[in-house]
């Protein structure tokens, strides 16, 4: 008690303080604000700053006044920039000029922003306000910042008040505990509460482990107490205390005897088939209270064992039989119903069986887990217990719930004596009793540690009620059920995570892009997983590539290499090089894996894949396609009509053919065209050839329209059999052309002067495509393009700028020669046009084509701004 106490109080003073703490953090935190915006918005406002900032060097006029300022104001900065966010002053001289950290985008506007950031020093606030020339111009910002923890609290000043009123109600706790367990003691005779606990834990011990019955009345013949050996001996009901002897059903003469208060030894009375020896006496015997207690002695212990021996061999004999017909199958539901039928022809009048739900689908069960009705079996149809695959949670006063939260089945004899089994759904317990249903035993299914679920005997037409001997048995055989169960539910749970793995290795949500509208399925074989894939990858230059592959055989193995093949492509993809060339490198990688087989287990080796490889430019609306041993895709004209373009076919992957190159042939697709990739379980099964599931291909598309979800839709279901044998992956690519609006194109001749004109056109163009705020940047990327373009190649230089969910600049020569980023000493005059690239653009890279190189870079632009508006 004493230290429950002592946990509240601190627990009461810990959440003050936190809220001390917190409220001081939340006004220092708005007093820094504050400082911070009230400080910009004086500074901007300030008479000469507007005119300092059109002077030639803005720096030199701003500077002093600014460190001046911050020093009266008692902040750690004020910073003038540019309206772009280049920096005019600062208190560290040498940070002049650098571009300023923090959000300027509403100041630019001429609105006021007060932000909180981090950094290595702690947690700081700033404010920037705009410097509004004539016309309400915004000509500069102006910020102030300054540290949260420099900022007093008056909050934190009462926390030793509040901290020495915690410890006085400590000690007020600590003094009444004290006086409390004090007078207790006297109470008890000095014996504490784990003294009488263990007390009264050996008296009910002993009480209900001896062989005799034990029952003990009060002074108005009522029954006080009888152990567990006197109600089995005189077969009384669950809730028996409180009763009158009378009332019990007992027999006369025992009635009698216990009602005469004379003392009696050894005298031996019939009770039902039993030989009962009784010894009974009076308890108000020196000074004890009114009442008597008897003790039972069953004297036909030898008979009776002789019969329960009888019954443990036929129970052994069932259980026996229980391990030939429970568990034939690795089928969760099937098991569960074997157990259910093999109980209900030899042990109950119904049975019925509840799993967790994530144990049917292979799972491991929580103390949460919702129950399903997974199998009911009985001597009639026409029962009122809940039908299959129900779910049910269980009443926590019902017997299922004690077995399923203790491990240990749990015996109801009498139901109609039973409120806790009532619980659950008293419509339904009363139909129940009313159907002659009076007895259950209800077992928790235990394997490993983990119950599964609960079996539930119940009795109807046989009169008698379940006893501890049947206790035993339903314990006994729902725990070698429950091993069926759990080999069933770890068979699927195997069969499961392969399913999940080749799963997971396919694409879930297609990447974003404005080239192709793609719609995909995937349809697994009906015995195992497969190696099917397929892909759809961004590449620069608003270009997309498209991959439909197939790894030989099926199983984890061929999931796992397929996802190894899906990683390559990937890592291909990256480079840019043609579809041949790809397709090149995978083989390479596949032949260069064989040799590793021979120290692989069996059965763990790549045998070979097919792939098809696309590419296709929304802005040529050119689609390039290489294949290696894999059927060529259809294409879909706009009107209708489908084509099948006869494309060279490489060998397939893996094979080591180094004499036969790979080819890639470009065909020219319509804007509005589908392009179907597709694997050869589509067009190849038991019941057909290659040839005929073309056909049968060719004339579905030719009658269907709609988008490609509608295409996939109907090939899947005109095409492919109800069972395939073979994994079919399926795509549909109608195609997308970007918009000439969306282009721009110069030529240039191999003159620095023509870069100030591409300067001009290339602001000229943003403007245009309401993309002013990245005018610099872009200028300064095509300058430093072009200028190396210049530089190390001969010839006119071709430059592309596309508006896609990226701006894309590229700018084409014909030199071969690769750029390379480093990072240039500090006494060289020239490296840095890469290194400065790689800062400003996202991403960008290198492109070789069949007359030179494409040095290309992607900007992020707001979406508002991107082609779809």
């Amino acid at each position: 008690m004493f230290v429950l106490q002592g946990l509240m109080v601190l627990l009461l003073i810990g959440v003050a303080v936190f809220q001390t703490v917190a409220q001081s953090e939340r006004d220092s935190t708005d007093e820094a604000r504050a400082r911070a915006q009230s400080v910009a918005e004086t500074f901007a406002s300030a008479t000469g700053v507007v005119k300092a900032m059109d002077d030639p060097d803005p720096s030199a006029e701003l500077q002093p006044r600014a460190e001046k300022a911050r020093k009266v104001a008692d902040v750690d900065f004020i910073v003038v920039t540019t309206p772009q966010g280049v920096r005019l002053t600062h208190p560290r001289p040498s940070l002049i000029g650098k571009k300023f950290i923090g959000t300027i985008g509403p100041a630019q506007r001429g609105q006021v922003v007060v932000e909180t950031l981090d950094d290595k020093d702690g947690r700081f606030v700033q404010a920037v306000a705009p410097i509004v020339g004539n016309g309400g111009r915004v000509v500069g910002l102006a910020s102030a910042g300054l540290r949260i923890g420099k900022v007093p609290s008056v909050a934190i000043r009462q926390l030793p008040l509040l901290i020495g009123t915690g410890a006085a109600a400590l000690l007020v706790a600590v003094g009444g505990t004290v006086l409390v367990t004090r007078r207790l003691r006297r109470q008890t005779r000095g014996l504490g509460p784990a003294e009488l606990a263990r007390m009264y834990e050996h008296h009910d011990a002993v009480l209900h482990a001896v062989k005799e019955g034990v029952v003990i009345l009060d002074g108005e013949e009522r029954l006080v107490l009888a152990n567990d050996e006197a109600r089995r001996l005189l077969s009384l009901p669950e809730r028996a205390e409180g009763a009158r002897v009378g009332d019990l059903g007992l027999e006369l003469r025992l009635v009698q005897l216990l009602t005469s208060g004379d003392l009696v030894e050894d005298k031996v009375i019939p009770v039902r088939d039993r030989l009962l020896l009784v010894n009974h006496r009076a308890t108000d015997r020196n000074g004890g209270p009114a009442g008597s207690v008897a003790t039972l002695r069953d004297t036909t212990e030898l008979r009776v064992l002789g019969d329960q021996a009888e019954a443990a061999r036929r129970r052994l004999q069932l259980l026996y039989d229980a391990g030939n017909d429970v568990g034939k199958s690795l089928d969760v539901t099937q098991t569960a119903q074997e157990l259910a039928d093999f109980a209900g022809a030899h042990f109950a009048d119904f049975v019925t069986i509840d799993l967790a739900g994530e144990v049917l689908s292979g799972g491991e069960p929580t103390p949460a887990s919702e129950m399903r009705r997974t199998a009911v079996s009985g001597i009639r149809d026409d029962h009122p217990l809940y039908p299959l695959h129900t779910l049910l949670h269980y009443g926590a006063a019902t017997p299922h719930a004690s077995g399923f939260t203790s491990g240990s089945a749990v015996l109801v004899p009498s139901l109609r004596d039973a409120d806790g089994w009532r619980e659950q759904n008293r419509e339904l317990t009363a139909n129940v009793l009313d159907y002659g249903i009076h007895s259950l035993i209800t077992a928790p299914l235990l394997a490993r540690g983990e119950t599964l679920g609960m079996a539930t005997f119940l009795r109807a037409d046989k009169p008698e009620p379940y006893d501890r001997e049947d206790l035993s048995f339903a314990e006994e055989l729902t725990a070698r059920a429950a091993i069926s169960l759990d080999n069933a539910r770890r068979f699927t749970r195997e069969h499961a995570l392969a399913v999940t793995l080749q799963r997971s290795l396919l694409p879930h949500t297609l990447p974003q892009q404005n080239a192709l509208e793609v719609a995909h399925r995937y349809l697994p074989a009906q015995a195992d997983a497969g190696g099917d894939w397929f892909d759809i990858i961004p590449l620069p230059g608003a270009r997309v590539a498209l991959v439909v592959g197939d790894v030989v055989g099926h199983g984890l193995q061929a999931a796992a290499s397929m996802g190894r093949l899906r990683t390559a492509v990937h890592n291909f993809s990256a480079l840019d090089l043609p579809p041949d060339e790809i397709l090149t490198h995978l083989d390479e990688l596949v032949t260069r894996t064989e040799p590793d087989s021979n120290h692989q287990p069996e059965n763990t080796t790549l045998a070979g894949a097919t792939c098809l490889y696309a590419i296709y430019d929304p802005v040529t609306r050119n689609c390039s396609v290489a294949l290696a041993g894999h059927p060529a895709p259809v294409f879909v004209k706009p009107d209708g009509a489908v084509e099948s373009p006869e494309l060279p076919v490489g060998p397939p992957l893996g094979l080591g053919l180094g004499g036969f190159p790979f080819e890639t042939t470009e065909v020219h697709v319509a804007e509005g065209s589908n392009i179907v990739l597709f694997t050869d379980g589509l067009i190849e099964n038991r019941t057909q050839g290659i040839e005929k599931g073309l056909t049968t291909l060719h004339h579905v598309l030719t009658q269907t329209h709609g988008g490609p979800e509608q295409i996939c839709d109907a090939i899947l279901t005109a095409v492919v059999p109800e069972n395939p044998r073979d994994d079919v992956a399926l795509m549909v690519a109608r195609t997308r052309a970007l918009n000439t609006q969306n282009v721009a194109e110069w030529e240039l001749a191999p003159d620095p002067e023509a870069v100030a004109d591409l300067r001009a056109a290339t602001s000229r163009k943003l403007e245009e495509w309401h993309l002013g705020d990245e005018t610099f940047t872009t200028e300064l990327i095509i300058s430093e393009l072009v200028t190396n373009a210049i530089r190390y190649s001969a010839g006119t230089i071709h430059v592309r700028l596309i508006r896609d969910i990226t701006l894309i600049c590229e700018v084409y020569d014909n030199s071969s020669t690769s750029p390379h980023l480093r990072r240039a000493a500090t006494t060289d005059e020239g490296g840095r046009g890469l290194y400065l690239i790689s800062q400003l653009a996202e991403h960008w890279g290198v492109r070789y084509t069949a007359k030179g190189k494409v040095l290309w870079t992607e900007q992020q632009i707001p979406a508002q701004h991107s082609p779809e508006d």
